[in-house]
């Protein structure tokens, strides 16, 4: 018996039979080809391109009209991928100027369409390169021909099975589930790839990042996987099975007891209702919405809008987008405001061209926005505009002075100068509030709350921040640590100052869709959490089963716990006294 860990993707808990799918990784060919042959193969290119669209698309056409929305938003990307001229134009020039192979001018381009996300400092977005890979691969083995035993060769029935491979694509996730796969495990990836966000909606229960997985698991070896805890057993002996056989059982009336939940409205014991919203990227995230009981988004992220193009979107295709969302939603919708790093192909060209050292410190977010106001001005424009379909809030990300939000705020108040002087139908009242996820902003959160309608702490960079480590590096990101008494300290200030000025004060990062923190963060204030909308259900039970004035004196002792062990502790205490719901 074996225990390996990775990064587990949901809360699911299931075993079967590996199926070992060892992709190797080909030698791009690099060669010169003469000028008579220089059509011939832009030919082969673009049959190669055409044969990728062909088999996505019949893809698309074998989808459940019941599969969630999310299955076709992936695929659709990776079709817009092949339709980026990165992919698609430039490699025709360099196969016609240098008389290059597919192959090497494919590889060429493609490298610095990866350069592109590298720069970006959002992890989440900087993960997207692994879908650049993933397009870049399906056309090479048309070029190439297959590589042995790729998923997409897999044609019978995959039941009780558990795909073990280097990396999967979101199209070929759809694929195996649609052959009925038990789980998988992959070598690469994060928990925030697309691959890991469509396995977490198909409730497919996976561990990704399990650097030895190929190493070490063999074909039709039995494996049980427990997502929840980013655990593969292998070769399990008799007694694990019937332990996890019995937590599976545990798991599944959990899972049927949470989905009764979501038109209950999460209340305590008490009586102080808590407001509980979702994290959405993709328009098409919003059907999922009303079945799990949420109230509306507290954070579209609006990046997708600007990625695989050469070109910004215009004002009138962001307005449309935002629009979609807003006739969707009956609550709130909290519009992210755009939030990349420094990039050529968004920002409107650095002539410099420089790569900057580290990205996280440098032009993005805000700062990029309020450099390029040529980009921040039609998208300010648009939500505007589509604010009189629905309630919007605008979100400024990564606010870190008083003098760049002054700033912002200016370009928000001649914007709608500009829109009242053309005529154009718009929301002048929308509510503007600013994401605390700089040490500096939540130290001076009083100052930014006098100035802004609501605060939402950003965990996933005010931790990474605070404590100086990369989440997303290997080396560090076991330092990673939500109960940091720094990070308490400051998530504390940051509710406390909300309330003095009387604006409402939410959690968007991943701290606040992870139950173990839901008592600690009730007991310190916190009445607004926003979430992925498959986290929503286990919280909203938290705030059932949870008594205020039980959990606010002892929420604030933590906040002078300088032991970590001993925090850990007094935090498995707050979360051990529960109360049945009514």
């Amino acid at each position: 018996m074996l225990s390996l860990n990775g990064s587990g993707v949901g809360n699911g808990l299931t075993f079967g039979r590996a199926v070992v799918l060892e992709r190797w990784k080909r030698t791009t060919p690099d060669y010169s080809i003469s000028q008579e042959s220089v059509d011939t193969e832009i030919n082969r290119f673009r049959t190669a391109l055409a044969n990728v669209k062909a088999k996505l698309h019949e893809l698309q056409n074998t989808i459940p009209l019941d599969a969630p929305p999310e299955t076709l938003a992936f695929i659709e990307v990776h079709l817009l991928m092949l339709d980026d001229p990165v992919i698609s134009e430039q490699p025709v020039a360099s196969i016609r100027r240098d008389q290059k192979n597919a192959e090497s001018a494919l590889k060429t381009h493609a490298d610095t369409l990866v350069a592109f996300f590298d720069q970006i400092e959002d992890p989440y977005l900087r993960s997207k390169k692994n879908d650049v890979h993933q397009v870049v691969d399906r056309v090479m083995i048309e070029l190439l021909g297959p590589v042995l035993s790729e998923p997409t060769q897999l044609n019978s029935r995959l039941d009780d099975q558990i795909i073990v491979t280097n990396d999967l694509t979101p199209a070929e996730t759809v694929s195996l589930h649609q052959r009925g796969v038990r789980a998988f495990i992959t070598s690469l990836g994060g928990p925030i790839s697309h691959t890991a966000i469509l396995a977490r909606s198909l409730h497919i229960p996976a561990v990704v990042g399990l650097h030895s997985a190929i190493r070490y698991i063999r074909n039709d070896d039995l494996l049980v996987i427990d997502a929840a805890n980013d655990t593969v057993i292998v070769a399990p002996d008799e007694d694990m099975l019937v332990k996890f056989r019995q937590r599976q059982k545990v798991h599944a009336q959990h899972t049927a007891k949470l989905a009764l939940l979501s038109d209950r409205p999460a209340v305590t014991q008490d009586g102080i209702n808590v407001k509980l919203l979702a994290n959405i990227e993709f328009p098409e995230d919003l059907p999922g919405l009303a079945s799990v009981g949420a109230e509306g988004v507290g954070l579209y992220r609006t990046e997708f809008l600007f990625m695989n193009r050469a070109e910004p979107p215009t004002e009138d295709e962001q307005y449309k987008a935002y629009c979609q969302v807003l006739d969707s939603v009956s609550g709130t919708v909290t519009i992210r405001t755009l939030d990349l790093g420094a990039d050529k192909q968004v920002d409107g060209g650095r002539a410099d061209g420089e790569k900057t050292i580290n990205p996280a410190l440098g032009l993005r977010a805000i700062r990029l926005c309020l450099n390029e106001p040529t980009l921040f001005k039609p998208q300010l424009r648009a939500i505007f505009r589509a604010a009189s379909r629905g309630d919007a809030r605008i979100m400024i990300p990564m606010i870190s002075s008083l003098d760049e939000l002054d700033q912002a705020l200016e370009l928000v108040r001649e914007t709608c100068r500009e829109l009242e002087k053309e005529g154009k139908v718009f929301n002048p009242n929308v509510p503007i509030g600013g994401m605390i996820e700089v040490p500096a902003a939540a130290v001076a959160a009083d100052l930014f709350a006098r100035k802004l309608k609501f605060l939402s702490i950003g965990t996933n960079d005010l931790i990474q921040y605070t404590l100086a480590i990369d989440r997303i590096d290997d080396e560090v990101n076991y330092l990673y640590d939500p109960l940091h008494p720094s990070v308490l300290r400051l998530i504390h200030q940051v509710i406390e100052a909300g309330n003095r000025s009387g604006i409402p004060v939410a959690m968007c990062g991943e701290m606040a869709g992870d139950p173990v923190f839901t008592r600690l963060l009730l007991g310190l204030g916190l009445r607004e959490f926003s979430m992925e909308a498959s986290s929503l259900p286990d919280i909203k039970q938290r705030i059932l089963e949870s008594r205020i004035d039980e959990l606010e004196n002892f929420s604030r002792q933590t906040l002078d716990c300088l032991d970590k062990e001993s925090l850990r502790h007094m935090v498995e205490q707050l979360n051990h006294t529960l109360h049945k719901p009514v």
